[in-house]
């Protein structure tokens, strides 16, 4: 069995509005609380560096898929949206909704199409950040495949 470490740096100099910054092989970047969530917005911040890692590791995924599945893909991006519920000053990362769009070239076949759909749909199951999240954020899935 292989483990990947991963390690993080962070310096924060005070209370809840102060701005931070985080260091971890390339992600180097400011962060704070979201205006959102009354901070000051500086940088980025946990809410966005969660959609953002559940993101990258479906689309990510999902390439791998199609390209192991031999599909002839024109071209693939990705729209998440990142729901967080307040409730009685309790804060909760509801939900997350990956919005792929796939587009095959103009000589995929219909078995493509359809082996496409089951991709999009098991790439969800299958990356490592979904599986680290599944029973505490809901995933949901909106998929327009052309």
């Amino acid at each position: 069995m292989a483990e990947h470490h991963f390690h993080l740096k962070a310096d924060w100099p005070g209370g809840r509005n102060s701005e931070g910054y985080i260091e971890s092989g390339n992600l180097k970047v400011k962060v704070s609380i979201p205006p959102e969530m009354d901070g000051p917005g500086v940088g980025t911040n946990p809410d966005e560096m969660l959609l953002g890692a559940a993101a990258t590791c479906y689309i990510i995924t999902l390439a791998a898929m199609i390209e192991r599945a031999n599909l002839p893909l024109k071209e693939m991006s990705l729209e998440s949206e990142g729901i967080v519920d307040v409730t009685n000053g309790v804060f909760t990362y509801k939900k997350i909704i990956h919005r792929p769009t796939v587009v095959l070239t103009d000589n995929a076949s219909e078995q493509d199409y359809a082996l496409l759909g089951k991709l999009v749909q098991k790439a969800e199951k299958s990356c490592m950040i979904s599986r680290a999240i599944q029973g505490n954020v809901e995933l949901a899935l909106e998929e327009n495949i052309i």
